[in-house]
């Protein structure tokens, strides 16, 4: 018989560990050394795979009996009949798909060869019933338990999207961090290699949210802004958020509520290489209270009148 391997080392469980602890074990380990986490490393493939042939002995209750029968004995089990191992003096097979099975090592194999494939009835089975009508049950369960891909969404403040950086979430309880390239735009996947529950990779699906009074539509960035009545009258500066900052927007003499000021390439990053425009939407606001001098000041303007005075409530210009 072929060297023997301590499946239960492999997985690091003890002899007695329930079935549970096993298929703890090998989620933990599979998700460790799968290849696609281990790229650099040539031997993760191998490692894979003893850990997936361990799992295969222990994960499958009459295999494991014959395993901790045998295993250690150098000896041969009994093929094609009883032997004092099984219950009910049936015999043992394994039910693990032909490729798969010439995968395994000389120990598994000269172990547990002798019916492979085999999912006939045998004597111990009352009235010759069929036992584990589908013999690759086994298999399909194994691979079901290996790591499999996962996707999700990521929501980012627009001003974190914009200056990229690590980003903290949390993933079946554990906490992974994320690089957010600067820039990033709404419906990129971020691919996150072996960082999903099951031990594949994590898609994140990127979604921007308004931040800093700023909402992104396209390459653009829009906000609105209060402007006071007698600054939008005569005229002056006022400061707006930007991504990169505040930043101070002239305001056009005799400007009304809904103008639109635009500051060009303080939108988004294109693809191109440059930005988009931010779009300043301004809104006239009045004090809530008045005092005397400002109660005075309102009955003269409404004394000269403002019959004939142009409404431009949608206009847009340009400014620095």
């Amino acid at each position: 018989m072929a060297d023997f391997k301590d499946y239960y080392d492999v997985l690091g469980v003890s002899r007695d560990a329930s079935q549970d602890d096993i298929k703890r074990a090998y989620r933990k380990a599979a998700a460790k050394h799968h290849p696609d986490r281990n790229p650099d490393d040539p031997s993760a493939e191998d490692r894979f795979k003893e850990i997936n042939e361990a799992y295969t002995a222990l994960s499958d209750p009459e295999k494991r009996k014959v395993y901790d029968a045998y295993g250690r004995t150098g000896r041969v089990p009994p093929q094609g009949g009883g032997f004092a191992g099984a219950p009910g003096g049936g015999q043992v097979w394994t039910n693990v798909d032909p490729d798969t099975f010439a995968g395994f090592s000389d120990f598994f194999q000269s172990l547990f060869g002798g019916s492979a494939g085999m999912g006939g009835g045998f004597a111990g089975a009352p009235g010759g019933a069929r036992v584990g009508g589908d013999p690759f049950a086994d298999l399909r369960g194994a691979r079901a338990a290996a790591p499999a891909p996962a996707e999700g969404d990521l929501a980012l403040d627009l001003h974190r999207a914009y200056h990229g950086g690590e980003v903290a979430i949390t993933v079946g309880g554990r906490r992974v961090t994320v690089t957010v390239p600067a820039g990033v735009r709404p419906g990129t996947t971020l691919r996150l290699r072996g960082q999903a529950p099951s031990g594949g990779d994590l898609h994140l699906k990127i979604r921007l949210r308004p931040s800093g009074g700023l909402r992104l539509d396209g390459d653009d960035v829009h906000t609105t802004i209060a402007v006071p009545d007698h600054l939008a009258a005569l005229g002056g500066s006022v400061e707006v958020p930007t991504l990169a900052g505040p930043v101070d927007l002239t305001i056009p003499p005799g400007s009304s509520g809904g103008r639109v000021l635009r500051l060009r390439g303080q939108g988004w990053p294109t693809k191109g290489g440059g930005r988009g425009d931010q779009h300043v939407h301004l809104r006239v606001s009045v004090p809530a209270t008045l005092d005397d001098a400002q109660r005075e000041a309102y009955r003269t303007l409404a004394a000269h009148g403002t019959d004939g005075a142009k409404v431009d409530d949608a206009s847009e210009s340009d400014a620095a």
